[in-house]
């Protein structure tokens, strides 16, 4: 079964058809990653994946959940409970603590987190020691680690994370994407990394080539960055 399913999506702004039929499947538990130009379509799908914004024709679902289709309120309620998304620019609650953000999704749906579930998350991303800390007090690389928690807490099908190295320097980029991959490993749910990097795209085991609003290829890729980058610019230009 696929974790996530988008099937001749469509979706245009101010006129410009920015996705134009595209086709796409994210195999359960899997972690793969989406990579394309600027412009090219990336940001919209990841918010027509995650309810924020609807497809103007096309289907797409999640879980085997329809979200095209869905009402606002229906589509925050699937988005607490059923994706989990990590930001660039991380989106924290900068004067609360790790565990206040890392707990926001399950507060904001009125559910209880076992404290298990809690301490295995931050244990695992080397928070455990830092859960009292306001996230103001934590360094680029901790900050998106507070983030990964966030969205893996409430046991999504899929996570979607958007450029989540962009701010952060190449020690802590490697160590996150060195995290994802092992939490990919350990947790059930599925992960899609969009990103321009093609060292972070390596991390993951198949990546897509997003160009001309259509995925134009996809492959595996055997953790080799400069395979990654020569399809990249083969298929990206």
């Amino acid at each position: 079964m696929e974790a996530l399913k988008a099937t001749g999506l469509k979706k245009s702004y101010g006129g410009r058809e920015v996705l134009k039929g595209l086709d796409l499947s994210v195999g359960e538990g899997s972690f793969e990653a989406l990579m394309g130009p600027s412009g090219s379509g990336k940001s919209t799908f990841l918010h027509i994946a995650s309810g924020l914004v609807p497809a103007d024709s096309g289907e797409m679902s999640v879980g085997g959940r329809d979200v095209v289709r869905m009402s606002d309120a229906a589509a925050a309620k699937f988005r607490r409970r059923h994706v989990g998304v990590v930001f660039q620019a991380f989106n924290l609650l900068d004067d609360k603590t790790v565990r206040d953000n890392i707990l926001l999704p399950a507060r904001l749906d009125g559910a209880k987190v076992p404290a298990e579930r809690l301490e295995k998350l931050a244990c695992a991303l080397g928070l455990d020691g830092r859960l009292g800390s306001r996230c103001i007090e934590l360094s680029g690389g901790e900050r998106q680690r507070v983030a990964v928690a966030r969205a893996l807490l409430m046991e999504p099908e899929v996570v979607l994370a958007d450029e989540p190295t962009g701010n952060l320097d190449a020690e802590a980029s490697k160590s996150l994407c060195t995290l994802l991959r092992q939490l990919n490993e350990t947790e059930r749910s599925a992960i899609l990394l969009v990103t321009h990097d093609p060292v972070v795209a390596a991390t993951a085991t198949k990546v897509h080539f997003l160009s001309g609003g259509v995925i134009a290829a996809s492959c595996e890729t055997h953790g080799d960055a400069a395979l990654v980058s020569r399809l990249y610019l083969e298929n990206c230009r």
